[in-house]
């Protein structure tokens, strides 16, 4: 099955070997296939630990023991071959539709990728265009981009989204945990069955101005939506396979088949619930046991712990594994085809992780279980990377035809309802 965009960008395999980063210090393995990560929450774990602090934390050192585990250093990310990273500019959605404030908190979030760019000038690099990020990669860097996640951020104004973009956010996820009055996401309520008018013009305008569109976190309905209105590829930064795994937070069977058409990329994650059935099912049992000892105790925290302690020893938590991560990778494959698979892993926004991808350093790893299931290399250096960087190409090509067309303005659809 062969995407209709495919032919118009594509590395082969020794345009990707070229863009190896750092070889010196990379394994044969990891300098084969270079990853191009579709989402890391590393800026936001300097808001929570250090009040946005770079000081405190020097990821120019390894940092495999800090508890909570940290999961992203610039040597680990060198060893797992990453030669660009999405670094996912995040603030919480606190009530459904968003707060005021949102806007600003995210652009303190992308001032943090910007210091830590400048305080690593020999290991990353600041990078808005694909061809950015080549440059980063033959200068032997890691290309720093910047995706939104949540379109609470834009606070209903296409002119926030507009200056979001310009300050370098390339991605943004519609929704994030709660729904928006122009878009459902996947882990609440459905108020609007999709997109409104209004989130259809937000679609618009992001392909205009050649953001990538993504459909992480949103409901099937949004997705549709979404697929019905853009005008060039989206991607998922941070989502698996339903047809393995019915968490919401997954991709459907029937958005997989129309992604050939679109040229889309769906970025598969590491989140251990989202790649196991089975852990789908404990989390669910877990959180179920918590509100019913909440109910039983509401006043002895303590005594709660200690009930949740004796369930869990119990009903221990299932394996998840890095050959079951592959499994995602195969029925992407077998629904949607070798040029829509892309990688996300989640590092430094989870709180548990996949055996045998515990962090940064292990994406050879999973490659190596992908050759062992006979994957080409064309394969494995188009999912490590080669299909997200010529979505993100394609964005900014038919973002040059649309802005010759029509002006930066708010279409008479922009009010947005108070419902």
């Amino acid at each position: 099955m062969h995407s209709k965009l495919s032919g118009l960008f594509s590395l082969p395999a020794a345009a990707l070997l070229s863009l190896s980063v750092a070889p010196a210090a990379l394994s044969a393995d990891a300098a084969k296939f270079m990853v191009i990560d579709g989402h890391n929450d590393l800026p936001w774990q300097y808001h929570q630990r250090f009040d946005n602090r770079l000081a405190p934390l020097d990821v120019a050192d390894r940092h495999e023991d800090m508890d909570p585990p940290l999961h992203t250093d610039i040597p680990r990310l060198r060893e797992g071959g990453v030669g660009a990273q999405f670094w996912s500019v995040y603030v919480p959605i606190r009530a459904y539709g968003g707060s005021a404030g949102d806007a600003a908190l995210v652009l303190e979030q992308m001032d943090v990728v910007r210091r830590l760019v400048e305080r690593y000038p020999d290991d990353l690099a600041l990078a808005m265009t694909a061809a950015d990020v080549r440059d980063a990669a033959a200068a032997g860097k890691i290309g720093s981009l910047m995706g939104i996640e949540g379109g609470h951020a834009i606070e209903n104004s296409l002119g926030t989204l507009r200056s979001l973009y310009a300050a370098g956010a390339r991605y943004m996820t519609l929704t994030h945990s709660k729904g928006l009055s122009w878009a459902d996401s996947a882990t609440d309520e459905a108020r609007h069955d999709g997109l409104t008018e209004f989130g259809e013009s937000v679609v618009r305008e992001m392909n205009r101005l050649g953001m990538l569109v993504d459909l992480s976190h949103v409901t099937a309905a949004t997705m549709h939506d979404a697929l019905d209105t853009v005008t060039a590829p989206v991607i998922f930064s941070h989502s698996s396979a339903r047809g393995l795994n019915d968490h919401p937070r997954n991709v459907p069977d029937d958005v997989l088949e129309r992604l050939p058409e679109n040229g889309g990329v769906v970025m598969v994650t590491f989140v251990p619930g989202y790649i196991s059935q089975a852990r789908r099912d404990w989390d669910l049992a877990k959180t179920g046991q918590e509100a019913s000892l909440h109910a039983m105790h509401p006043f002895d925290e303590t005594l709660r712990e200690e009930l949740l302690m004796q369930w869990v020893s119990s009903n221990p938590e299932p394996e998840v594994t890095l050959t079951q991560v592959a499994d995602h990778i195969d029925h992407i494959r077998k629904v949607a085809g070798i040029e829509h698979i892309g990688l996300g892993g989640d590092f430094d926004g989870i709180s548990s992780v996949v055996q045998g991808l515990e962090d940064v350093s292990t994406y050879p790893a999973l490659f190596a279980e992908l050759k062992r299931r006979g994957y080409s290399d064309a394969d494995c250096e188009a999912i490590a990377g080669g299909n997200v960087l010529r979505a993100l190409e394609e964005n900014e090509k038919r973002a040059k035809r649309i802005q010759s067309e029509r002006l930066a303005e708010d279409p008479p659809e922009t009010a947005v309802s108070t419902e």
